[in-house]
């Protein structure tokens, strides 16, 4: 996140969502590596984890032309890798097309009626062909754009040349593959870390996931500016803290005087005004409304308060440049917001998304304007509390003609499982669930819920999970903060314990993660130079991005099968897309390095 130095614009970690500027939802987990020390049982190619049903480790070449012998063909040996993936990888191979019964058991070369026999027979295939591969539903893994859109994408037109084999998705890991050296690994990239657009400050720590071995470490445990590679430690402690199912709630409740309505913020950043919203899935005010309204009866309501009582502190962060709101990289931070505060439900692959100047006191307008209120019917105020804490909802208490007692919850609605809004954070970078997500740690912990106490509890919470947490400094959650500092061996150390299956809440962390040329702030990179596009499918991980810094931290497997996690953090760096593009060849090189 932060600024693009050649052309002083905000630039994004994010990456846009579909042409209807909604952000995906599907998730295709990354299989769990066994604890240090005990590799874990090889899955067998096509092995699906977590939702999204994604065969790993398979590449399926597009149908070849139609065949005049049933006779299998062998597959085509891999390709170069395309420059951008296709749009459709996975889903199952095509067999042999035979023609039907009769149309070229006859033929004979070298006659007129052959050649007009082996024309049907190819005729007949060919639509044979397209018949199949009309019935075919391809699942794209997740999260991707349009995971959830309609139906399957229309089958291409055939070509003369063949299309080249797909890239593989999520492959699966081999924990009986060779492990790499330490000597090897420095070989391979201890040049690479000399780059000029890297700069003077380049700090790293490789390991192996299976054997908990640290390959390479350069200034390990230096702390250094992170950007977004914060939200691997934000998804962790999160996780940790409230639990993958765990949702947030936004509620309405009945003011002190009749008609009035409260509007409770319950620290959804997610929460949307009506069905189209940035988050499909998301809780919607339109929902809330209707039900405020069946709880009233006849009543009519007649003003609308917004109550963001639960957050504490600052609504801004130590360490943030002065343009991060204006740019659109981030809103205030409070507990009441739709679309993480956009003006827009759409997120910009480039530059930031505009935001409200007070997200709260938008999402009451817009809820008002559901009640059938005008917006001078909004202001701020505190939810009375309710007479009884165990008082069921107005709706089902109130009687007609009686108005709810104030304090009366009249309707509730609740964002997806946590592990979808950590899903959201990590694959578009967004800043404004960062925080959201840090707060509930803090809540979790009986914490103040303020920047301050959210950076305190999500240290506590890796010190709870084994983790060195002297080697974090935070001011924020999202990684805009200048200030803030982590090592890359603390990194590399939590995505060992997410994939080493100990703490298994902390595995859905790799569901969000970006896929190299596939997903996410990932979706565009691991293409120039071309040998980079080697880390395409293979590579998942974190990006952060300010001006003068540039990260990556995640996870890839390599030529033979290894699962490494790596940390790879420049502080100090030159022009931004020389010095992206630097941490990736790094990257690549440790996808193709035996390494032995």
């Amino acid at each position: 996140m932060g600024r693009q130095d050649s052309q002083n614009t905000p630039e994004y970690d994010g990456v846009s969502g579909p042409e209807n500027g909604q952000s995906p939802v599907g998730r295709a987990s990354v299989p769990p590596a066994g604890p240090p020390g005990k590799p874990p049982a090889p899955r067998p190619a096509g092995t699906t984890y977590g939702r999204a049903s994604v065969p790993l480790n398979i590449a399926h070449p597009a149908p070849q032309a139609a065949q005049t012998s049933p006779a299998p063909q062998a597959p085509p040996p891999p390709g170069p890798v395309a420059a951008d993936p296709p749009a459709q990888p996975g889903g199952p191979v095509p067999g042999p097309v035979i023609p039907p019964e009769g149309v070229a058991a006859a033929a004979q070369p070298g006659t007129g009626r052959s050649r007009r026999t082996v024309v049907l027979s190819v005729v007949a295939a060919l639509v044979l062909v397209l018949v199949a591969a009309a019935g075919v539903l391809v699942v794209r893994p997740g999260p991707v754009d349009g995971w959830l859109a309609g139906g399957p994408a229309p089958t291409p037109a055939p070509s003369a040349t063949p299309d080249p084999t797909p890239t593989p998705v999520l492959a699966a890991a081999d924990a009986s593959a060779a492990a790499p050296t330490a000597a090897g690994v420095r070989a391979a990239i201890a040049p690479l870390l000399k780059a000029g657009p890297l700069g003077p400050r380049v700090n790293v720590s490789v390991a192996d996931v299976a054997t908990g071995e640290s390959l390479f470490e350069q200034n390990a445990d230096t702390m250094t500016t992170p950007a977004s590679t914060t939200k691997l430690l934000t998804a962790a402690t999160v996780l940790s803290a409230r639990g993958p199912a765990y949702r947030l709630a936004t509620r309405a409740v009945a003011g002190a005087r009749p008609g009035e309505v409260v509007l409770v913020g319950g620290g959804d950043p997610t929460l949307s005004v009506g069905a189209k919203g940035q988050f499909p899935g998301a809780a919607r005010l339109d929902k809330l409304a209707a039900q405020v309204k069946a709880a009233l009866g006849g009543q009519a309501p007649t003003k609308v308060l917004i109550d963001t009582s639960l957050y504490r502190g600052p609504l801004t962060a130590v360490g943030w440049d002065g343009d991060v709101i204006g740019g659109g990289q981030v809103a205030k931070i409070q507990p009441l917001m739709t679309n993480a505060g956009r003006i827009q439900p759409v997120h910009n692959e480039f530059g930031g998304d505009p935001r409200f100047a007070d997200p709260a006191l938008a999402a009451g307008r817009a809820f008002a304007k559901q009640l059938g209120l005008a917006p001078g019917a909004v202001s701020t105020g505190t939810a009375p509390a309710a007479a009884d804490p165990a008082t069921p909802s107005a709706a089902a208490s109130a009687a007609p003609g009686v108005a709810p007692a104030p304090g009366a919850e009249l309707g509730r609605v609740e964002s997806p499982p946590l592990v979808h809004v950590v899903d959201w954070m990590l694959e578009q970078s967004d800043n404004v669930i960062a925080e959201a997500l840090a707060r509930q740690v803090a809540l979790a912990a009986d914490a103040e819920p303020s920047f301050t106490g959210a950076a305190e509890a999500m240290r506590a919470e890796l010190g709870e999970l084994g983790l060195p947490a002297d080697e974090v400094n935070l001011y924020d959650a999202s990684g805009l903060s200048r200030k803030n500092g982590i090592s890359p061996k603390l990194l590399t150390d939590l995505l060992t314990l997410a994939a080493g299956g100990k703490q298994p809440q902390l595995s859905a962390m790799f569901g969000g993660l970006p896929v190299a040329g596939w997903s996410g702030t990932l979706r565009t990179r691991f293409v120039t130079p071309a040998p980079n596009r080697i880390g395409q499918g293979l590579v998942r991980a974190k990006t952060g991005t300010l001006t003068g810094v540039n990260t990556i931290s995640g996870q890839l497997v390599t030529e033979g099968g290894r699962l490494l996690v790596f940390a790879i953090m420049a502080d100090a760096t030159g022009e931004s897309v020389a010095a992206r593009q630097a941490l990736d060849k790094i990257a690549a090189k440790l996808v193709t390095c035996g390494c032995s």
